[in-house]
């Protein structure tokens, strides 16, 4: 399984240093080319590689963390995804404003979906800031949790292994009508609260 990261922000920079805490090798691209990674890569080691976008989305399992209104930029002209899966990490709103996009009574997550075709979409990773998701998440002496929801049982299993991989306890919200207006941010009732499973 082979995971690339398209987006270097802070939830790029903190989904890649839990993969790579983890010993999970993975691959992140950003708008401004492999060389501008290269401290994140030195900071992180061997196990994270910058390459093009391209190659990025190429991967078995894509995140995407991306500014709201850099996305369609960030993924147009990529090929149809093929049944891979995409991780949607992102929310519609951004610094330095955090001014809610307008979404035209849409989720966020359907927007996304539109720009990744082919792809088979869960909502993870978002719900957390990035300082947090990026600590240990068994740091109190639990699991932190991390939410996911989508549309495609096999998809969001293989996520939920991901997860778990990671040290954070993964509870399914179901499909994405449900699980991506929960964790959406700003609306939905569960981004930034830190749950942590104990026992």
């Amino acid at each position: 399984m082979s995971i690339g990261i398209i987006g270097s922000g802070a939830i790029g920079t903190a989904i890649a240093t839990i993969l790579t805490r983890a010993g999970m090798g993975a691959v992140i691209a950003n708008s401004r080319g492999p060389a501008s990674l290269a401290s994140l890569t030195a900071d992180l080691g061997p196990s994270l590689r910058a390459v093009t976008v391209a190659e990025a989305a190429a991967q078995d399992i894509v995140f995407v963390a991306v500014p709201w209104t850099k996305l369609p930029s960030a993924l147009a002209g990529l090929p149809d995804f093929a049944s891979r899966i995409v991780i949607d990490a992102n929310n519609p709103i951004e610094a330095p404003l955090f001014k809610p996009a307008n979404l035209g009574g849409r989720l966020s997550s359907e927007i996304v979906a539109d720009l990744v075709p082919g792809a088979r979409l869960v909502k993870a990773f978002n719900h957390l800031t990035a300082p947090l998701l990026a600590t240990d998440p068994r740091a109190e002496s639990g699991q932190r949790v991390l939410f996911l929801s989508g549309d495609d049982d096999a998809a969001k299993a293989e996520v939920a292994a991901i997860i778990a991989r990671l040290g954070f306890f993964a509870i399914d919200l179901g499909a994405l009508a449900v699980g991506g207006r929960l964790t959406q941010f700003p609306g939905g009732p569960l981004p930034a609260l830190n749950l942590v499973k104990f026992g």
